[in-house]
């Protein structure tokens, strides 16, 4: 009888529903051992509300999932998309010493008053994985085109929002590069409520350079934890993405005075420094061959522009595969003449 008494005792205090490791689950995610909490029972994957939920619980939880140390207890609300309205919250709060091998060696209280925006949530070390993931694409979203806006990553069919964690305008710099924009102009946390996100947080920091192609070419290592929320999403603002034309040269598409367009409106540039790398990159850009290397005479057969100049001190490496990842002043910044317009001349 006493043996019955001590077990029904047991059951009050601990419920036990939590049999086994494959009873709890961490969901949405960028790997098993982080994303929001679910528990089983019968049958039933429900949420567990955060009441008290702190590092001894995620300690607890890491550990029955075989996913090393706990790094953090992120707001379960983070990781989208949020459980649905149907989902039962199973757990109003599970409290542990930080000892226990398993979730259900803990004291628990059933659900009676929790909503799913206080779903609880862990952040445990990846044993599965001895390198930062490379994201596989990017976006600037919530912003005005798609060269302004909050930095996004995709990762296997996954979108997270950028933290800015060791973020610097060298690394936005790459982002617009890849995004076929203009110069990076800015880059800020703490984005307006509007514009802030509701995905995932990425989990890695990208040490960039500024030299890089693709933010995939940049070196990158994990975060030691997750100290990110959505008030530090990252925004980054680059120059539009300009188109290039020749004109004044008749027929010939590939030869020409150089105009540029920018907000709706076509202007020169300057030739102020401009030389044969220049010339290559704007018969890159326009599918057009080759620079021929043209003479100061030929340059001025295509007579003066009118209008806006836009562009002065150019300078380009060669190895652009636009325009505008050159070094140039700001827009519309200079001090010349359309006697000192660019003309190009490219091969075919």
């Amino acid at each position: 009888m006493a043996l019955l008494f001590s077990l029904i005792l047991t059951v009050c205090i601990r419920p036990g529903f939590l049999e086994s490791p494959s009873r709890v689950r961490l969901v949405e995610g960028p790997h098993r051992c982080e994303g929001r909490v679910e528990v089983q029972k019968k049958g039933q994957w429900g949420t567990v509300c955060d009441d008290g939920w702190d590092k001894n619980e995620v300690a607890v939880l890491c550990r029955e999932l075989g996913c090393g140390d706990a790094n953090g207890t992120p707001s379960g609300y983070l990781y989208g998309p949020p459980a649905e309205k149907e989902q039962a919250v199973l757990i109003q709060e599970i409290r542990c010493t930080g000892t226990e091998d398993t979730l259900a060696q803990c004291e628990q209280e059933a659900a009676y008053d929790c909503s799913h925006d206080k779903d609880a949530g862990a952040s445990c070390e990846n044993p599965e994985s001895s390198f930062s993931p490379v994201p596989e694409n990017i976006r600037l979203a919530d912003g005005p085109g798609h060269c302004k806006g909050r930095v996004e990553v995709k990762h296997q069919d996954q979108w997270y929002s950028m933290c800015q964690s060791d973020w610097s305008l060298r690394t936005a710099k790459v982002v617009c590069r890849q995004l076929g924009c203009g110069r990076a102009v800015l880059t800020k946390k703490r984005c307006h409520k509007p514009a802030q996100g509701r995905r995932p947080i990425w989990l890695s920091q990208m040490l960039c350079s500024g030299r890089e192609a693709t933010l995939q070419n940049c070196p990158s290592r994990p975060w030691g934890s997750n100290s990110c929320n959505h008030d530090g999403d990252t925004w980054v603002e680059c120059e539009d993405a300009f188109a290039l034309r020749l004109v004044g040269g008749g027929d010939k598409l590939c030869s020409g005075r150089l105009e540029v367009l920018h907000k709706g409106v076509w202007g020169s540039v300057c030739d102020d420094g401009w030389g044969e790398k220049e010339d290559q990159v704007v018969c890159k850009q326009l599918g057009c061959g080759q620079s021929l290397c043209p003479s100061f005479k030929d340059r001025k057969s295509h007579g003066p522009g009118v209008g806006r100049i836009w562009l002065d001190d150019v300078h380009c490496s060669g190895e652009e595969q636009s325009l505008e990842q050159c070094q140039h002043r700001f827009w519309g910044y200079h001090d010349c003449t359309h006697q000192e317009d660019v003309a190009v001349i490219c091969s075919e």
